[in-house]
């Protein structure tokens, strides 16, 4: 199997989470995207990353590459197969994260391109996810369990990229249990594997 990936894009950061996680045996094939190998365009003309080829499927979205990983083995039950309600929550939660979220941490990091408003003000309109977490945080160290889920692994590439805007803000904001959280994935054995040059 063979994962093709840009090591700092979020969407590749996420399905190169799930799969380690699950153990799944993939070659990483790093792409410079300046520069799109003939076998990732093959599989899959629009070029962007993760592209994951299992032999018998490509998989073009990283949530995909995420379900089917944990598919294959989900040793901490990721997929909160236990609690539904939960389950249905976390499809919720990263749905808003890839749309709403994402459109906000973009205009965050390139306020330059948007001078319609200061960095300042798109950080604000951020905020309101920020105390959403920050509140399902208030009575465990994880989103929706006691344990990490799907929407965890998938939720934390991008507010990794929303703290990196303005790191010293960050550390100071009023989401002590947003940055804990944040600084326990960042911290850990699987995120730094999947980080590794």
């Amino acid at each position: 199997m063979i994962l093709y990936s840009f090591r700092r894009c979020p969407w590749a950061m996420r399905a190169r989470l799930a799969l380690r996680y699950a153990g799944c045996d993939v070659q990483v094939c790093e792409v410079a995207m300046k520069d799109k190998p003939a076998e990732l365009l093959a599989l899959s003309p629009k070029g962007t990353v993760p592209v994951l080829d299992t032999g018998s499927a490509v998989l073009e979205e990283s949530l995909d590459i995420m379900r089917w990983a944990l598919q294959q083995h989900d040793p901490q039950d990721w997929q909160l197969r236990g609690d539904p309600a939960a389950a249905r929550q976390a499809e919720g939660l990263i749905e808003r994260n890839d749309r709403e979220f994402k459109a906000q941490v973009n205009l965050y990091k390139y306020a330059e391109r948007h001078p319609q408003h200061s960095r300042q003000h798109y950080r604000q309109q951020a905020e309101p996810w920020l105390a959403e977490l920050e509140q399902l945080l208030q009575a465990r160290p994880y989103l929706l369990a006691d344990h990490p889920s799907l929407a965890d692994a998938a939720l934390l590439p991008l507010m990794r990229q929303f703290a990196g805007v303005e790191p010293q803000w960050f550390a100071e904001a009023a989401y002590p249990r947003v940055r804990s959280w944040l600084e326990g994935w960042l911290a850990s054995d699987l995120f730094k594997a999947v980080m590794a040059r």
